[in-house]
């Protein structure tokens, strides 16, 4: 990966930008996508386009990521100064205990601590409780309500405070794996493609709000907007190369395997395929996903909008999902891009996306 791909991606990583307040990464993500995109736009519903132009009759091809993580809103603010909140998207509550977090305040970034009352001050039966979040507060070092209020107000939003970390062996570690990397990926595959120009136009998009979309988020409105042939989302899944994983129910997930293609409703046929035959022609290694009913992915609103579109759903291998140290290995990423700007250039206006 080169320095000015991965320097991006830290910088996309560490911003906090959860469903809802994408705000920060997304801009991030524009100002990159200036650097070689012949349009960059975005729209009320928090997403952000770009484009490369193909030929004058090529059909238009939607990459979409979702740039949104999951994080946290405070509702309440005691007359002692401490945070109540609610969690934004799914979450595993033990995550949270002594965590520290980062609060987008109307004056920036408000920093704190999660707090929890000490085992030393717990009765035995409270020991052995699951923690809940509507147990834990967040501490600011606020001595009063007021004090806090003038940070902070019902309704902000925030992350865990953790930052980028690269191990061994091309492994990096950052809260927001799912899915800002997802939003990182289609946007190297259009560089890509920028340099080495498709018949098909095609426009990348960091879609908004995926971690609550019960009813499509930005996925549905972006692809509704566009109306493109067909569409591939780039995601998370699954890393099973860790104890205790179930295979037979989750599949076989390697981290370092490359990028994983899924079969299923969701999922058009033809483009599915084109995946399978691209990642063959470039020698990328690929794995397998079965989703029989439903993706949980932008897949899901994009291939259902408008007519309908012919989408495919191509995904990263991921560890420790929605915690704040998911893993993924930087070659993945990289053979991702490749098999999206590959699949990219063998669309044309002659390829036909109906089912036959």
């Amino acid at each position: 990966m080169q320095d000015t791909s991965l320097a991006f991606l830290k910088s996309l990583l560490d911003s906090p930008g959860p469903s809802g307040f994408e705000v920060a990464p997304a801009r991030i993500w524009r100002d990159e996508a200036k650097r070689f995109a012949d349009q960059v736009t975005t729209d009320v519903s928090g997403n952000s386009f770009a484009t490369v132009k193909g030929s004058a009759e090529g059909p238009l091809v939607m990459f979409a990521g979702h740039i949104d993580e999951i994080g946290m809103m405070v509702v309440h603010i005691d007359d002692e100064g401490y945070l109540w909140f609610e969690p934004i998207g799914g979450w595993d509550d033990q995550i949270f205990v002594g965590q520290r977090v980062v609060l987008i305040g109307r004056q920036g970034m408000v920093r704190g601590v999660l707090g929890k009352k000490a085992i030393h001050l717990m009765e035995k039966e409270d020991r052995e409780k699951v923690t809940k979040a509507k147990d834990l507060w967040i501490d600011i070092g606020a001595t009063s309500k007021a004090e806090a209020a003038a940070r902070v107000r019902v309704g902000d939003a925030g992350v865990l405070d953790t930052s980028f970390l690269e191990l061994p062996n091309g492994r990096i570690v950052s809260r927001s794996l799912d899915n800002r990397i997802g939003a990182f990926v289609v946007l190297e595959a259009l560089r890509r493609l920028a340099k080495d120009r498709p018949k098909a136009t095609v426009t990348a998009v960091a879609t908004a709000q995926e971690e609550i979309a019960y009813t499509g988020g930005g996925a549905r409105t972006s692809a509704t907007a566009l109306s493109p042939a067909a569409a591939i989302v780039v995601d998370v899944t699954h890393a099973t190369d860790i104890p205790g994983a179930e295979k037979r129910r989750h599949g076989d997930i390697r981290l370092g395997g490359g990028p994983v293609v899924s079969r299923g409703a969701a999922t058009h046929p033809r483009v599915v395929d084109l995946l399978a035959e691209t990642a063959e022609a470039e020698q990328i290694p690929m794995a397998w996903h079965a989703a029989p009913r439903f993706t949980s992915t932008d897949a899901d609103a994009i291939f259902t909008s408008s007519r309908g579109v012919a989408t495919g759903l191509v995904s990263v291998p991921n560890r420790y999902m929605h915690s704040p140290n998911e893993m993924v290995t930087l070659d993945d990423l990289d053979r991702a891009a490749q098999l999206l700007a590959g699949f990219a250039r063998r669309v044309t206006k002659d390829t036909d996306f109906t089912a036959r």
